[in-house]
């Protein structure tokens, strides 16, 4: 949804906005087609080669920074900005991450299981997978993975791994798959659990409810928060948060204020949540679950 979300930010030529997910900048260039000479955009990412290609780009309006989106503020502070007019927030994993094998978010091909958004620091999926408990790993798989059989898989996983490290994509895969009992129409059984883990992994929930309210809290008058979500999980979180910015300040009930003399909401919603058109997942599968929804400070 490259023209929607672009459009939700209501660019204007001289304003300075924030695209908190780069990936291969996209998004970051039809901002930056928008903007005049004195507009500003700022990118950040966590992966490593998403910043490099940002950098590549030597757009004098741009700054790309090499951080996870939960620090907003502390990025904004170092570059000198107090109020921007838009942030943008593309959740989930990059198609760039997803194609290429090593990076080990993917079943499809065989390769080392790290799933690390960032892999320059953190934990491996495999590390991880070796030093949970089961009863971790079910937890995880279950929560965000929405996973009915994540009790059985969490047993095959520290059943397989008393024989050997867990290391690859294609082994975490199949002893998912030996302890899912009936599959999906369509989809892999291992689907749900990869999804879990790269979750956890990346702390990506975690991430999301830090960085909202500090998007929020950035926006000049008038500034737009637009966000695209591709599970239940994060549109839950954004959906809600959302929600409860657009609406007034929750005060005891005796307390004596009439109706206008109540603190106003932060943020207004702008229109109804958008998902994407027919001919864009045909063109692109990946796009089907993707949900922008947008809010405008008020």
């Amino acid at each position: 949804m490259l023209e929607e979300a672009v459009d939700a930010l209501a660019v204007k030529p001289g304003g300075t906005y924030v695209d908190a997910t780069f990936g291969r900048g996209g998004h970051s260039r039809r901002i930056l087609q928008r903007l005049g000479a004195a507009g500003r955009l700022i990118a950040l990412d966590r992966d490593p080669a998403a910043v490099a290609a940002g950098e590549a780009m030597a757009d004098a309006r741009l700054k790309v920074v090499h951080a996870a989106f939960g620090s907003l503020t502390e990025v904004l502070t170092a570059a000198g900005v107090a109020r921007v007019d838009g942030v943008l927030l593309d959740l989930g994993v990059s198609s760039p991450q997803l194609d290429e094998a090593a990076r080990g978010f993917s079943f499809r091909l065989d390769a080392p299981l790290d799933m690390r958004m960032d892999t320059s620091r953190g934990q491996t999926a495999a590390e991880w997978l070796a030093e949970a408990s089961q009863r971790d790993i079910a937890e995880v798989i279950k929560n965000h993975g929405e996973e009915r059989f994540a009790d059985a898989i969490a047993k095959a996983v520290v059943a397989a791994r008393a024989c050997g490290r867990i290391a690859s994509t294609r082994q975490f895969a199949q002893i998912v798959a030996s302890a899912v009992r009936t599959r999906e129409q369509g989809q892999h059984p291992a689907t749900r659990s990869f999804q879990a883990v790269r979750i956890h992994i990346n702390q990506e929930l975690a991430q999301l409810s830090l960085v909202l309210p500090q998007a929020v809290t950035a926006l000049n008058p008038g500034g737009r928060l637009a966000v695209i979500s591709f599970h239940s999980l994060e549109d839950r979180i954004v959906k809600r948060f959302l929600r409860d910015e657009a609406r007034p300040a929750q005060l005891p009930a005796r307390l004596p204020l009439r109706a206008a003399e109540l603190p106003p909401p932060r943020v207004k919603l702008i229109g109804k949540p958008i998902a994407p058109s027919a001919a864009e997942i045909a063109a692109n599968p990946r796009a089907r679950s993707a949900v922008l929804r947008t809010g405008e400070r008020i």
